[in-house]
């Protein structure tokens, strides 16, 4: 039988994993000039969500998102009461991945800054922020950011609930599930990465840009240039409870539903002409 206490271990380690490859693998690019380009960067994130479910899925679900945990409840019955603590420890484990991946860089954040003759703190090491949370394209208000990140949370949440529902015959298996996801979120970086950082996830974003407030960037990070820290917050939740209900109202209603009896109807027809060939 599982535990709570399991359940939220299996959260925090998820999302600590998620973050661990993916700001680390942008921390190669800022601040070692790793050849990466944005689908390399895509495809590392989408892998990340990939590892973080086969380590964690068979306790937790492995939701490591609050936006995704918030969607189920809502259309897939999970139990209300532990929506807050799983998103608790999903943001527990992202703000304990920023640090460590912040204490494995640490002498190359502290050589580029001095290279670079920036401050932390000051708005030339919004850069550096980056590499552990989102920010917009300098041409985005806040509110065309957010409908970036509603529409890519609501294709990331159909994406999810077309691969767990039973009775589509094309969903991937259990041992493919993992797989699936991360290739959804490596294909939305890779189109929309340049826009937002496809953040898609509420904890995944401010659970880094609490630790790099604490870590020196301060406002930069908290609330972020033209308070953007709720935009990547916001956005994901609306994105993933339109994404649910519009798989259910467009796709999941459609979906054939196998009658019992006509299976077994079935089953008879073809134990009758298994016997008949026997004969």
């Amino acid at each position: 039988m599982k535990s709570v206490k399991g359940e939220l271990i299996a959260e925090f380690i998820g999302s600590f994993i998620l973050i661990f490859i993916g700001a680390g693998c942008v921390a190669a690019l800022v601040l070692n000039g790793a050849q990466y380009n944005i689908w390399d960067v895509s495809v590392i994130w989408g892998l990340a969500v990939s590892m973080a479910l086969y380590i964690t899925a068979a306790i937790s679900g492995a939701h490591i998102n609050p936006a995704v945990t918030l969607s189920l409840a809502v259309y897939r019955g999970f139990p209300w009461a532990k929506v807050l603590p799983y998103a608790t420890a999903q943001t527990a484990g992202t703000f304990t991945a920023s640090a460590a991946v912040y204490g494995l860089y640490r002498n190359g954040f502290l050589q580029y800054e001095a290279a670079k003759g920036i401050t932390r703190g000051s708005a030339q090491s919004q850069t550096l922020a980056s590499i552990f949370s989102t920010y917009p394209a300098p041409y985005l208000s806040n509110f065309q950011a957010a409908c970036v990140e509603i529409a890519i949370s609501a294709f990331l949440v159909a994406a999810i609930f077309s691969f767990i529902d039973e009775r589509n015959s094309f969903a991937p298996t259990k041992a493919l599930f993992p797989l699936a996801v991360g290739i959804v979120v490596a294909v939305m970086g890779g189109s929309f990465g340049t826009l937002t950082g496809f953040a898609m996830n509420p904890a995944r974003d401010f659970g880094p840009k609490l630790f790099t407030a604490l870590a020196g960037w301060g406002q930069v990070a908290l609330p972020g240039p033209n308070g953007y820290f709720w935009v990547p917050i916001i956005g994901p939740i609306i994105g993933a409870l339109l994404g649910g209900g519009l798989y259910d109202y467009f796709i999941g209603r459609y979906l054939p539903v196998e009658d019992p009896l006509l299976q077994e109807t079935d089953n008879s027809k073809k134990e009758i002409a298994a016997s008949a060939e026997t004969v």
